[in-house]
């Protein structure tokens, strides 16, 4: 029997529409029969959450399992999901916090019309307040499933989004069992992990390999990157001995003692889960795959040794989650000789680092199409911030009121994403459009964008000039455009 059968009821639970809360290894391949139970009700409206780097993976997976019975669509952006979903298609949708948000904000997702909502491993959603957002309106009888890997970590989610739901897997009163090891790791991109089977294949050579997974569509992929045969073979049910284990799905620390105790294991650890690893396995011993790392050489061994002790500190958890989508799209190697390279040119160290970023502005300008022409004021404006974007007071600078539009002050590593935020919202019955300020250009009939000025426009902090009074100039100026 696999991994992910190890709970017969799962399946007809999800169909029937009740709470569950699945507390498996971090794999999408363990949901796989709450989907195929969500395929079984006709016409299902469904939102599936996960964090950005794993969309694709958690829509194969539920892809897999629920076949062409259940619509599945990833949204990686707002436009095609928006469209899609304007036009009415069902299904489920998978994709991340923040954008199911903006599609709220945009009218374009009815929470009130879900009959699942399936949250993918909470405790790594980096803004709970987004998440509120999103879970407050939806009707009491949606059904609520949260997939997770801490039960600890989720037990307040849980509480307040699925209480009293049938939790299957350990519980956070469970006492943790003892790592199990030595084992080797392999970090790995989700969609890097077949090819990753035939690296370690061809690098340690074992006479005999089996490769295991929690669930049998893995096989597919696994085939593709290397020959099945009396050499490898493929299993999701206990693993023969063997001189080498191959686990393609992180295992259970059940599973994971039966592997060992087959042979030699080789954990493949993608971006994200590696907490889950250090609670079951030690001690581990990183396995380092050809590639980009073995065509560079550098003498610079005082880098590196700063880089070691940043790593044997721990506490990466923070930068792992916000590198993660640049490890789905690119080697780890070539991601981590890109910042290697960034931090050696700002001084090789990490203070010199933070102090090359004060290059960076620490402000940026929001340009809003709304102003004095509308009656607005900025309390509105800074109304809509912080209900509606959710914008921390403190973090909102100068507000400069127009008469047809506003500029507005904001953190610049956050501008762009406030202004997406914006756009489309309501202050004073009038749709809002925003954008990062381009600044007083000047157009082809010789007007400028933001309207005509006297002086020089006022710079990043809001000093300078004022702007001149409002009303056409000489020269054939014309209002500002929106």
């Amino acid at each position: 029997m696999s991994d992910s059968e190890l709970h017969p009821t799962l399946t007809p639970t999800a169909a029937r529409g009740h709470n569950i809360v699945l507390v498996v290894p971090p794999s999408p391949a363990y949901a796989a029969p709450v989907f195929a139970g969500l395929a079984e009700r006709p016409d299902l409206h469904a939102l599936l959450l996960c964090p950005a780097a794993e969309r694709d993976e958690w829509g194969a997976a539920a892809d897999a399992a629920a076949g062409a019975r259940l619509s599945v669509q990833v949204a990686h952006g707002t436009a095609r999901a928006q469209r899609r979903l304007r036009a009415g298609a069902g299904g489920l949708l998978v994709t991340d916090p923040d954008t199911a948000l903006a599609l709220l904000r945009r009218s374009a997702l009815a929470t009130d019309a879900l009959g699942a909502v399936v949250l993918a491993w909470p405790e790594r959603y980096q803004d709970e307040e987004g998440l509120a957002a999103l879970m407050q309106d939806l009707p009491k009888d949606t059904q609520r499933v949260v997939v997770t890997a801490d039960a600890a970590g989720a037990t307040r989610l849980v509480e307040r989004y699925a209480r009293k739901a049938l939790t299957l897997g350990p519980t956070a009163e469970t006492p943790a069992e003892e790592p199990i090891g030595p084992v080797r790791t392999v970090t790995v991109p989700w969609n890097r992990r077949a090819a990753a089977v035939a690296e370690v294949l061809e690098l340690l050579d074992p006479a005999r390999a089996v490769v295991w997974a929690a669930d049998p569509s893995a096989e597919a992929a696994v085939r593709r990157a290397v020959p099945l045969g009396d050499a490898v073979a493929f299993t999701t049910a206990d693993t023969p001995r063997a001189d080498l284990v191959i686990a393609y799905d992180l295992p259970s620390h059940e599973r994971l003692a039966q592997l060992r105790a087959s042979g030699d294991v080789v954990l493949l650890v993608p971006p994200g889960t590696e907490s889950y690893v250090e609670r079951i396995a030690a001690p581990r011993r990183p396995l380092r795959l050809p590639g980009l790392i073995e065509a560079v050489t550098t003498g610079a061994a005082a880098q590196r040794a700063a880089i070691q002790r940043q790593l044997e500190s721990g506490g990466a958890e923070r930068g792992v989650l916000a590198l993660a989508p640049l490890f789905e799209r690119y080697d780890p190697a070539a991601v981590a000789a890109a910042l290697y390279e960034l931090w050696r040119g700002a001084g090789g160290a990490p203070a010199a680092a933070e102090g090359a970023a004060s290059d960076v502005p620490a402000s940026a300008r929001v340009w809003v199409n709304v102003g004095r022409n509308d009656q607005a004021t900025p309390n509105d404006l800074v109304a809509v911030l912080t209900k509606e974007v959710r914008v921390d007071r403190g973090k909102i600078g100068r507000i400069e009121l127009r008469d047809a539009f506003s500029l507005i002050e904001l953190p610049a590593q956050e501008a762009e994403r406030i202004a997406a935020a914006l756009t489309g919202l309501s202050v004073r019955r009038k749709r809002l459009s925003a954008r990062l300020d381009r600044g007083p250009t000047r157009g082809a009939e010789g007007e400028r964008e933001r309207g005509p000025q006297r002086g020089p426009s006022r710079g990043p902090g809001g000093r300078g000039p004022r702007a001149g009074p409002p009303g056409r100039r000489p020269g054939g100026s014309r209002p500002p455009r929106a």
